[in-house]
């Protein structure tokens, strides 16, 4: 007899990944800074932590959404001066992004507004449980990007 969908392995990891995804994006949302999103947070975090200019195309690459919604996620954080969108000296048709000041201080806000739940995470898994389940995720991640 098959067995039912929800006994697959296949099928209950992705169900389990789409509820992680949800909770801790819920979770997250609610512990940033008023007004800013998990999305922009996450746009935020690229630049703060990598310390470069990125253009839109780079960052929809980055972070596999489409365009326009990239485009939101970018004139919702220049609307708050916490990115700067300017033309590229080099190329007029292209444009770069850059963080703000005042976009590190937001950066810096919800790292530490995040850290209390970090924190509670690390003391709930050791760093061994984390460690083993990266080479699966890894791997599924890998598949998942040349599958598309």
């Amino acid at each position: 007899m098959p067995r039912a969908l929800s006994q697959r392995p296949d099928v209950e990891v992705f169900a389990e990944i789409g509820l992680i995804d949800q909770l801790a994006t819920t979770m997250i949302d609610r512990l940033l800074p008023t007004g800013l999103t998990s999305a922009q947070f996450s746009v935020l975090n690229h630049l703060a932590t990598h310390g470069r200019e990125e253009t839109p195309a780079s960052l929809v690459d980055i972070f596999m959404v489409t365009k326009g919604a990239m485009t939101n996620i970018l004139q919702r954080l220049e609307s708050r001066a916490l990115i700067a969108v300017t033309i590229d000296p080099a190329d007029a048709r292209r444009k770069k992004v850059v963080i703000t000041p005042a976009g590190m201080s937001a950066w810096e806000a919800s790292v530490k507004g995040l850290r209390p739940m970090m924190d509670s995470l690390r003391e709930a898994f050791t760093a061994t449980e984390f460690q083993d389940a990266l080479p699966f995720l890894n791997a599924l991640r890998g598949w998942l990007a040349e599958a598309k």
